[in-house]
């Protein structure tokens, strides 16, 4: 059972995975913090600070006094982050696939040179034209 595991754990989808999953949660890092310290600001500031957070509507008291709220400014601040993290992500997966376009279109509309013939099939080359030479 041990060599089973180390053979699946050896493979290269696995380490292949592995290593996506962890490019993804640094990429997340570096979305989170575009989103939180480079687009948010300036669409506070156009909000005119305008803070979602503190809108709840409160449902009544817990067993200790504390009051009980449903949080739907957080919900919102949450819903305004995703869209603006998607549509970061769209953004740069649309300027990646463009490039990707781009240089299979070069890669298209450039015609291949013709192989040079290999040494032996111009030897056959000149045994063919030799033999029809000697025929007709």
């Amino acid at each position: 059972m041990l060599k089973e595991f180390k053979e699946f754990a050896v493979k290269g989808n696995v380490l292949d995975m592995a290593v996506g999953i962890i490019l993804g949660v640094a990429f997340g890092t570096v979305v989170q913090s575009l989103v939180n310290d480079v687009i948010m600001p300036p669409v506070g500031l156009a909000l005119g600070g305008v803070d979602f957070s503190e809108i709840a509507i409160p449902v009544g008291t817990g067993p200790e006094g504390e009051a009980v709220v449903i949080g739907i400014g957080l919900f919102i601040n949450a819903i305004i982050s995703f869209l603006i993290v998607a549509f970061a992500v769209f953004m740069l997966v649309r300027s990646f696939n463009r490039v990707k376009r781009e240089e299979e279109a070069k890669e298209e509309a450039t015609p291949e040179a013709p192989l040079e013939p290999t040494a032996e099939e111009k030897l056959l080359a000149e045994i063919r034209d030799l033999l029809k030479a000697s025929a007709g």
